[in-house]
């Protein structure tokens, strides 16, 4: 199984959430490859029964699969971290503080590992006290290339910056998309992305020179009544994503 996940030239790959198997399969189809497709921990009672359910996912979208933790939920840190051991995917979400563990657990430096931090109103610091017991206590807030560095030393490969509000924090976004620049790291954007504003979302952090982006798109394109990603969005997500690179 392939442990990186499949850059639509080499820049950019999205992430959504599959509210199946059938749909994950979809999902792949339609974005050709260029997809992690997401599936809670949050879901599943135990870390076996997550484990089972995810590699028969791996298994459909060649090992797309990005373990998520639910809404940015820092109590699934710990379970994320023990589920990604054991299904090796492309792709692993966590809060700031499990990034470590996460990286330990996977022996290995393939999978993108991020870590959640989050805006502050004050564009070049970021809030990075996203843990289970650091996300009760006073705001951690520190300058965003500090915060790279801290997840660099944790083996992250790459800032989910969460919750985004679409373009609502647009100059702490571009203070982030900056420095992920300088610093040669990832960036994942998320959090209120749609089809109506994802192309200017993604041009921003192509423009900074980001070299690798995982936008995630998550509750715009979900169909309300199934619980599905359309795939026809992913398809347009796509699109919009061939006319900046190309």
């Amino acid at each position: 199984m392939k442990l990186t996940p499949n850059f639509y030239q080499h820049r950019v790959c999205l992430n959504v959430l599959a509210g199946s198997k059938e749909n994950a399969s979809a999902i792949f189809e339609a974005a050709e490859g260029h997809v992690l497709v997401g599936v809670l921990s949050k879901n599943y009672p135990d870390v076996a029964s997550a484990v089972a359910d995810m590699r028969e996912y791996a298994a459909r979208i060649d090992n797309a699969l990005s373990v998520g933790l639910g809404a940015g939920d820092p109590n699934q840190s710990a379970m994320v971290s023990a589920i990604s051991r054991e299904v090796q995917p492309q792709h692993v979400n966590q809060v700031f503080t499990g990034v470590a563990t996460s990286r330990a657990l996977l022996g290995q430096s393939e999978t993108v590992v991020n870590g959640l931090v989050s805006p502050t109103g004050t564009p070049g610091l970021v809030k990075i006290s996203t843990g289970p017991l650091s996300s009760q206590a006073a705001d951690a807030i520190v300058p965003v290339e500090t915060a790279i560095a801290l997840l660099k030393d944790m083996g992250g490969s790459s800032i989910k910056y969460f919750p985004m509000g679409g373009l609502k924090c647009r100059d702490e976004y571009l203070a982030v998309a900056n420095a992920c620049a300088r610093h040669d790291f990832w960036l994942e954007p998320t959090g209120g992305i749609d089809l109506d504003n994802f192309g200017e979302i993604l041009h921003i952090a192509l423009d900074a020179g980001v070299s690798k982006i995982i936008p995630h798109i998550y509750s715009s394109i979900i169909d309300k009544a199934s619980g599905n990603t359309r795939p026809e969005d992913v398809r347009k997500l796509l699109e919009i994503t061939r006319k900046l690179l190309n």
